[in-house]
């Protein structure tokens, strides 16, 4: 389809580029499967350092967060080099569309974690045999594989997208003020040496860090309510235990549905004022180009040791929980569940938020680039 007489070979290193994405998108999924699967060595790992309380449970968790960015990075760094040297700008392109050719199956994989999850809540909800939930367990481990395989996915892709969202915003500045911001040949113009360059680029790592704390903050301050409330039903109550009287469902949604839409103001707001902010008084556009790379390459790396940190908690627990180590409420298992509660709001909230944060300031910049000029 990409053929032209102009360059009769062009289509087959398009072609390679879309192979490239493909490739990407297999190597991301196999990476966050490692990760956090409890057949392979760092959940076990994990599971283990449990044994010895909560503290080693956390320390262990967040350094196998932190290491899970190295192969990702690598596979994204090769990626990116790999299209743009076969294609171009154009070759970034197909290779993000050939990443993105696997989104059906990762939908796929996506849905399958939250409907295992349920599945699980109503077994042991509806008080099934102990062997009913032995197996919906066992499906909960897989799909937490799998939302932690597709949440890779989506941050690869979004660092491809990122990357031609970034050219385009260049593209257009470049446009509008007749002057190229990069050039090829000899050296790019955006000059972090520059103070003010500088400072857009710390302001832009600050932005991932201030986002990701509020939208962990707004799980805990909601999570304390919550467990107020079902303290208050329990003295209310009394025989909720003995399942003689029937809680008040709708309250406890209501504070978690109100809570989400409220506490999101704050992150929302940031992400959208501070561009259009950053780009008035200092340098204009390239202190805004400079706080979109610094943000990106920053989100990128959050997303990746939160998503993974937090599908590897879940799945240590999960596997102590099979039995090994002392198996359901050994002291083990409670330090397993303090771990999978600090990943909760990691891998649920603050990482698939910074996916679309990172997507959200390129587009921003890019649609408010001519009042940077």
């Amino acid at each position: 389809m990409l053929y032209t007489e102009q360059a009769p070979s062009a289509w087959f290193s398009f072609a390679l580029c879309g192979l490239v994405g493909i490739i990407t998108a297999y190597a991301f999924v196999w990476i966050s499967k490692y990760y956090t699967d409890y057949k392979y060595e760092p959940v076990r790992s994990l599971a283990l350092a449990s044994s010895t309380g909560h503290g080693t449970n956390i320390i262990a968790g967040v350094s196998l967060g932190l290491e899970s960015t190295a192969l990702p990075v690598l596979i994204i760094s090769v990626a990116i080099v790999s299209a743009f040297w076969l294609g171009g700008l154009f070759g970034t392109a197909v290779a993000t569309m050939g990443m993105l050719s696997t989104a059906g199956y990762v939908l796929t994989m996506d849905m399958f974690g939250p409907i295992a999850d349920n599945a699980g809540g109503i077994v042991e909800m509806s008080q099934q045999p102990e062997s009913v939930r032995e197996i919906t367990d066992v499906l909960d481990a897989v799909g937490n594989t799998t939302k932690a395989t597709t949440k890779g996915f989506a941050i690869g892709s979004a660092a491809l997208a990122s990357f031609l969202l970034f050219s385009a915003y260049m593209d257009e500045v470049s446009t509008f003020a007749q002057e190229p911001l990069t050039q090829v040949t000899t050296n790019v113009q955006i000059d972090i040496a520059i103070p003010e360059v500088f400072v857009g680029g710390l302001l832009g790592s600050m932005l991932i860090f201030l986002f990701s704390a509020w939208a962990c903050s707004a799980v805990g301050k909601t999570a304390q309510e919550v467990v107020n409330e079902v303290r208050r039903q329990f003295i209310e109550r009394p025989g909720i235990m003995e399942y003689k009287e029937k809680p008040d469902y709708g309250r406890c949604v209501a504070i978690v549905a109100s809570a989400s839409l409220r506490e999101m103001i704050k992150p929302g707001a940031l992400a959208i004022i501070s561009p259009m902010v950053v780009g008035q008084p200092l340098l204009g556009a390239k202190v805004v180009a400079a706080m979109l790379m610094f943000a990106t390459v920053s989100g990128i790396l959050m997303a990746l040791f939160l998503n993974t940190a937090g599908g590897a908690w879940d799945n240590a627990k999960k596997y102590i929980e099979t039995g090994v180590l002392g198996g359901k409420g050994s002291d083990c298992h409670k330090a397993a569940v303090t771990g999978d509660t600090v990943g909760d709001p990691f891998k649920d909230t603050a990482g698939p938020s910074l996916h679309v944060l990172i997507k959200m300031l390129a587009t921003i910049t890019l649609v408010m680039a001519p009042i940077f000029l």
